[in-house]
């Protein structure tokens, strides 16, 4: 992303806690007696039983969900040859993709080794402290052999990610290609640009799918690789050709398919003129592809293409594949990483891009219907179905193949197992982001006098989230921002008091007096109210000048709320707050937490049902539980009668949704304890995500003990009840919250067009 500077860059790997990874205790430590049990002298005992027994290394130790990430850093990213320290946060990162798409640990581990010999050596030295090895930029030809000996001289499963995961993510998207347009694997003609690792490892999946190697060219930066030339690798040999061709322009006439692991902007739309019928080109090189997407897809109305970049359809990304594999072959404790689990993981992908795409995945792609076509011929990275249909099919090939270890026999536990496994905290935050950004609203930010307002505002306009519009005095927000080295460059600044804005105000003026004459507002009060941000804003906003109304960091909630609530109004007899709680297991939305002190039976049914269908709005199916201090009528007073006449009301009016209660907070969160009890209950079995709270006092106290006291991020309060989307913060927004809020905000003005 070209937008992302090199201070925001740096910023964000140095802040707080260096790095992107760490490590955490998954045992308690707290007593004396607790350390005992996990170093001295208790650690003792499971060291004689792996003694007696190295398997059960699996049984007590980190190992089973364990993998090294191992670079040399010869060939890291774009970079080049920049040396193992320099590497270092690439392969953090990695650590992190692991982490968060199939829950396996990473330690990253950066050698100063050259020579293959000791770089093998090395790593099979410390291999017994894994369950698996991710090999990462290491320079061809030397990433060949090194892949080669770990694989034959170690029993655990090894695999180099630019080789194999490029290949195995283009292999399904090839097949899907292919079947649409009607053509036979074994029949089309292939031009490969490109012969580094990616590309060698590409073409023999190709072959092992169907390919023949006879219809493929291979060119690499000199042109058409033919046989005979001077200094050809191994590898290069086994793709040359005795075309007379000589250059990529040659080689693409009356080709079927063009894979591009390159560089960019080497293919141009007259190439791709001269190629067969309904032509599939996968331009892969990044960041700029071999030809930039728009420019392939105005070059023929039938081209397929795709590309490795996230802001364009049929996106070739490497995270569709290696968290599951290594997640599937870790699971069954596979000795290597076969073909046969190379091309289960290729049509595990492929069939699922042809299935029904899930709500939340369509939210997060701009509420587009996906569905298998032309523009939709792999899944996108945020789909949850992943883990499970991925990992399943390797886990059940290495079984097949005789390289598994442990068996699996009961899959629907496993995909229970790795459901509970799978990191859903941030995909929500991803979704909203992509929304935002696809649909781009003027987000009014009334307190821009602020550090924290004016740096949100920076970053949402660099991302392109929105676009910003900052109220205050102007002479002071271009101080501050440059005390603080901001850049506010192309976000609109309007100073209300502004003598060239009177004619505005006084036309505001006038519309205000109007709505409000009969209240005892008169026409010079309404004058001097639109010389206040808040109410210049909310002006904006019902004249259709804005799409969200943002305030709350630096005034109070009633006070921030006052403005927008005369101009603005509400869609329904009262407001709530809605605060989502992001989980690794997915967001828990609070409500309410802002607004209603002591809600009437009547309050808690309006409360739930605009709760509802902000969860629907957000693309999630509301699973929803009333909260109390007791469960199920085990104690009667006037509030738990109300809250048990508010559920039989809702399941009456709502006879589809998912509701029950009232039942205390640990029932409704542990799925487990509530099945045991309460098996009557109409969640029992079900995943809660929607906590409706009896009182003000509870929903706030809880959330912000939450905030205080958990890893977790809450996001919010979002107003719900207004005629528009107007949203107040909380007093001292973080940077973060103001940019979520706007985020979240932004979605909420699309959703309700």
């Amino acid at each position: 992303m070209s937008d992302i500077n090199r201070r925001e860059a740096l910023d964000f790997h140095s802040k707080k806690r260096p790095g992107k990874i760490e490590v955490v205790p998954t045992k308690r430590y707290r007593s004396q007696r607790d350390l005992a049990l996990a170093y001295s002298p208790g650690v003792a005992e499971p060291c004689k039983s792996i003694a007696k027994r190295k398997t059960d290394v699996y049984k007590y130790t980190a190992k089973s969900n364990l993998v090294a990430v191992v670079t040399n850093g010869s060939a890291v990213l774009g970079l080049g040859n920049i040396g193992p320290e320099a590497a270092k946060p690439v392969m953090e990162g990695k650590g992190l993709l692991f982490k968060i798409y199939a829950d396996i640990d990473v330690f990253d581990i950066e050698l100063d080794v050259k020579n293959v010999d000791s770089f093998v050596e090395t790593v099979k030295a410390m291999a017994p402290t894994f369950g698996g090895i991710n090999l990462e930029d290491i320079k061809a030809p030397e990433c060949f052999e090194i892949e080669k000996r770990l694989i034959e001289e170690l029993s655990i499963p090894v695999m180099h990610d630019d080789q194999h995961g490029t290949a195995i993510i283009s292999s399904a998207a090839l097949l899907n290609a292919l079947d649409l347009v009607g053509k036979k694997i074994d029949k089309i003609k292939m031009v490969v640009n490109g012969a580094g690792a990616a590309a060698i490892s590409c073409l023999k999946l190709y072959i092992r799918l169907g390919v023949k190697r006879k219809n493929i060219i291979l060119c690499d930066s000199k042109g058409v690789v033919r046989k005979g030339a001077a200094d050809l690798s191994k590898e290069k040999k086994k793709f040359a050709t005795n075309r007379r061709l000589s250059t990529l322009s040659d080689a693409m006439k009356k080709a079927d398919v063009f894979i591009g692991l390159s560089v960019g902007n080497t293919v141009t739309p007259k190439m791709l003129k001269t190629m067969n019928k309904n032509p599939i080109v996968f331009a892969m090189a990044n960041p700029d592809p071999e030809i930039p997407y728009l420019d392939a897809k105005n070059s023929r109305s039938d081209i397929i293409i795709a590309t490795g970049r996230s802001d364009f359809p049929n996106q070739v990304n490497n995270v569709l594949g290696f968290p599951y594999i290594f997640r599937g072959a870790l699971d069954v404790r596979a000795s290597i990483i076969n073909e046969s689990m190379k091309v289960a993981a290729v049509r595990a992908i492929a069939a699922l891009a042809k299935e029904a795409v899930p709500e939340d995945v369509n939210l997060a792609y701009h509420g587009k219907n996906l569905s298998f076509g032309r523009d939709y011929i792999i899944p996108k990275p945020n789909d949850p179905r992943l883990i499970t249909r991925v990992s399943i099919a390797v886990a059940k090939a290495a079984i097949k193949s005789g390289v598994a270890k442990k068996e699996i026999t009961n899959w629907e536990k496993y995909e229970e197992f790795l459901i509970d496994r799978l990191g859903l905290d941030n995909q929500l935050i991803r979704g909203f982001n992509r929304i935002a950004k696809e649909n781009k609203k003027r987000v009014l930010f009334i307190e821009a006098d602020n550090y924290n307002v004016l740096k949100a505002a920076e970053i949402l306009s660099l991302d392109q989230i929105c676009e910003p519009v900052l109220l205050g005095n102007r002479s002071f927000i271009d101080k501050l921002a440059d005390e603080n080295g901001m850049d506010l460059s192309g976000i609109e600044i309007i100073d209300v008091k502004n003598t060239e804005l009177r004619d505005k105000r006084h036309e505001y003026a006038d519309i205000y007096w109007k709505m409000h004459e009969r209240n005892g507002v008169t026409k010079n009060q309404a004058r001097r109210r639109m010389r206040d941000r808040a109410y210049f804003g909310s002006m904006m906003l019902l004249n259709n000048e804005a799409d969200v109304f943002l305030s709350g960091v630096t005034r109070s909630y009633p006070e921030a709320l006052r403005p927008p609530l005369e101009i603005i109004g509400k869609q329904s007899n009262l407001l709530a707050g809605l605060y989502i709680v992001v989980t690794k297991k997915g967001p828990i939305f609070f409500a309410d937490t802002t607004i209603n002190k002591n809600p009437s039976k009547e309050d808690l049914l309006e409360i739930t049902s605009l709760t509802m269908q902000a969860v629907k709005r957000f693309g999630i199916k509301p699973i929803i539980s009333m909260l109390s201090y007791s469960n199920f009528g085990s104690s009667k007073d006037k509030d738990t009668i109300k809250i048990n006449h508010v559920v039989k009301q809702l399941q009456k009016d709502y006879p589809s949704l998912l509701i029950d209660g009232e039942m205390q907070a640990n029932f409704a969160l542990n799925k487990n304890k509530r099945i045991g009890l309460f098996p009557f209950s109409k969640l029992a079995d079900k995943k809660v995500n929607t906590l409706i709270f009896p009182n003000l006092v509870s929903g706030n106290i809880s959330y912000k003990i939450l905030q205080e006291l958990s890893n977790v991020e809450t996001m919010g309060p979002v107003l719900l009840g207004m005629n528009k989307s107007v949203h107040i913060l909380q007093l001292e927004s973080s940077v973060n919250e103001i940019i979520h809020m706007a985020t979240i905000a932004s979605v909420d003005a699309h959703e309700r067009k």
